[in-house]
């Protein structure tokens, strides 16, 4: 007899805002399960993000089915769990980890949701040039995503140079040589600035979140030539998103990202295809009606 009943959680910090919830829940109603998301936030337990290991036992000892993870514990998680699948092990990133059998294994649903999101949403952009900021848990599986579409070569800023470094060697040893580099926060102008010559920009940092607004760059380093693809999806649309599409830039929401990447989550926790459709409406929905906090 098919399980009908399943609790599931999220891990990370500042996630009150969260979508992921209703999304999972919602789908779940449709479907006719029994179906509880809660969501375990590291700032309300006042523990570190190094907490995470601890977590994910007690998640597991609680009769979980499974978790999502994310900022800042994708990386973290790994040490902490039984297996990992391909995918994770390439990205050196986790964001969800199903309990099978007493073990936990960790899985990257980022990487095709990002795909999946980008060929939907920006079909028609160019390629040969992108350049991503942040090269964190999220941003390892964009990274991934975006040379896997077919981007000739990406450029990884981060302020923490080695973080940067370690995933542009990553992504050169498994694309092939040269189509990845490693830049810090002060050459952004030279990359993406009307004479940088980059086609993209990816956001994959925190900033923009409702926990963490703002503009990860100067606004004037925007132009029309360039498209802005976002990871952050609450608010939907994040003070970069509307800086630059008032600057003529194609842009891209974090909304869809979050949609496919929740709908093989929720593949994986209950074996049921979820519709991935519906949940776009539904995350359009959510994101309208709720306003972000302050």
């Amino acid at each position: 007899m098919a399980k009908d009943s399943f609790l599931v959680g999220l891990i990370g910090s500042g996630i009150g805002p969260s979508l992921s919830p209703a999304l999972h829940e919602r789908e779940a109603d449709r479907q006719g399960l029994r179906y509880l998301y809660r969501l375990i936030d590291i700032d309300t337990l006042g523990v570190e993000a190094h907490a995470v290991g601890d977590l994910v036992r007690a998640a597991r000892d609680l009769g979980f089915d499974g978790l999502n993870i994310t900022h800042p514990c994708k990386q973290l998680v790994i040490e902490h769990l039984d297996g990992l699948d391909p995918q994770a092990e390439a990205l050196g990133a986790v964001n969800t980890v199903v309990f099978e059998d007493g073990r936990a294994i960790g899985h990257n649903t980022d990487v095709t949701g990002f795909a999946a999101s980008f060929a939907r949403g920006l079909p028609d952009a160019p390629l040969e040039r992108v350049v991503q900021l942040g090269a964190g848990g999220a941003g390892a599986a964009v990274a991934h995503a975006t040379l896997t579409l077919g981007a000739g070569r990406v450029t990884v800023v981060d302020a923490l140079p080695d973080r940067a470094a370690d995933l542009a060697a990553s992504l050169n040893r498994h694309f092939g040589a040269g189509r990845a580099t490693a830049a810090t926060p002060d050459r952004l102008s030279a990359l993406i600035g009307r004479a940088g010559g980059a086609d993209g920009l990816v956001h994959a940092t925190p900033t923009g979140m409702a926990a963490h607004p703002g503009l990860p760059f100067p606004a004037d380093l925007l132009h029309p030539g360039l498209w802005v693809a976002e990871v952050v999806y609450r608010p939907l649309e994040t003070e970069l998103l509307r800086t630059a599409g008032e600057m003529g830039c194609a842009t891209l929401d974090g909304g869809g990202m979050a949609v496919f990447q929740a709908a093989d989550a929720f593949r994986l926790f209950t074996g049921r295809q979820p519709d991935t459709a519906r949940m776009l409406a539904d995350i359009a929905e959510l994101a309208g009606a709720l306003p972000a906090p302050k």
